[in-house]
């Protein structure tokens, strides 16, 4: 049962898909708070004051101007690069258990060929003398 599991928990396939999931989930959230952003920037950083067009790093809001927080996308660039350097640590550990746990290959001396491929190889050689 032991066994079984180890070949389970250090099939590569698992780990990938895993891996897939969590990465997209953390590059989602940055994609998300970047159009958050990016919309907040168009829909409410064009309007005009008495001076001229307001910076696309302020919106009005309320006849205000307010700077854009980019507090929300930075903050989700840092998790997608936490979680990114926390799951090469993990992938760095599983590939020295799959190092530890799997056997080295014995050399194996010449391999016995299959009959037809010694067939062709007698006839191969028949054609060579002949010629």
């Amino acid at each position: 049962m032991l066994k079984e599991f180890r070949e389970f928990i250090l099939k590569g396939n698992m780990l990938d898909l895993a891996i897939g999931v969590i990465i997209g989930a953390a590059f989602g959230n940055v994609v998300k708070a970047f159009t958050e952003l990016l919309l907040s920037a168009i829909t409410f950083g064009t309007g005009t004051t008495e001076v001229g067009a307001v910076p696309l790093a302020k919106k009005m809001v309320d006849g205000k101007e307010k700077l854009i927080d980019l507090g929300p996308f930075l903050n989700s660039i840092i998790s997608l690069l936490i979680v990114g350097f926390a799951l090469f640590l993990v992938v760095k550990a599983y590939t020295l258990a799959k190092q530890r746990f799997e056997k080295p290959a014995a050399p194996q001396g010449p391999a016995e060929l299959p009959a037809d491929v010694k067939l062709l190889a007698e006839i191969r050689d028949l054609l060579k003398n002949k010629a």
